[in-house]
């Protein structure tokens, strides 16, 4: 990692908004993002800019329970659950601008154009880059690529939008 790869991290508490590109661990996407083990599918972020781009990293260990049985001798990672991750990278953007995001879920409206292009693996390490395509307060179209090595694993289009959640 350069120097220019390193930024402060800064807590972003529920009533705060993201303001500037920043880097978020692990304890600070979970102060985001509802989801958790098994389920929680990006460990880091290392870039966000406001409304427009985020870049979350992914790595990927043969202990995860879907390798059990996708597939037993030639393990690879389910494609739902990477285009889950880009959803989930993209949730970890819009609900830095959402207030009161301890009330509400961000749930899929739509995916599109899905193309899984290289397999992915235990010991891989995913880039996921999530561009915003259109932005409302209440949803969100995102464009994703998910990187290995370099090379595109996965792109695809999704939709979100934002619920409450049950009482």
């Amino acid at each position: 990692m350069n120097a220019e790869d390193q930024t402060s991290v800064t807590m972003i508490e529920p009533e705060q908004t993201a303001t500037e590109k920043r880097a978020l661990d692990i304890t600070e996407i979970q102060a985001i993002l509802p989801h958790r083990y098994p389920f929680l599918l990006i460990d880091r972020v290392i870039e966000i800019e406001r409304k427009k781009r985020i870049v979350a990293i992914k790595n990927v260990t043969a202990n995860e329970p879907h390798f059990a049985g996708h597939f037993p001798g030639y393990p690879i990672m389910p494609g739902v659950l990477i285009v889950e991750a880009i959803a989930q990278a993209g949730g970890a953007l819009l609900l830095t601008e959402i207030p009161d995001r301890n009330q509400k879920l961000m749930v899929f409206t739509g995916i599109e154009r899905a193309k899984f292009r290289k397999p992915v693996t235990p010991g891989d390490q995913l880039r996921v880059e999530v561009d915003v395509l259109a932005w409302r307060t209440t949803a969100v179209r995102m464009q994703g690529h998910v990187w290995v090595e370099g090379k595109l694993a996965c792109e695809a289009t999704v939709t979100c939008q934002l619920v409450s959640r049950p009482a």
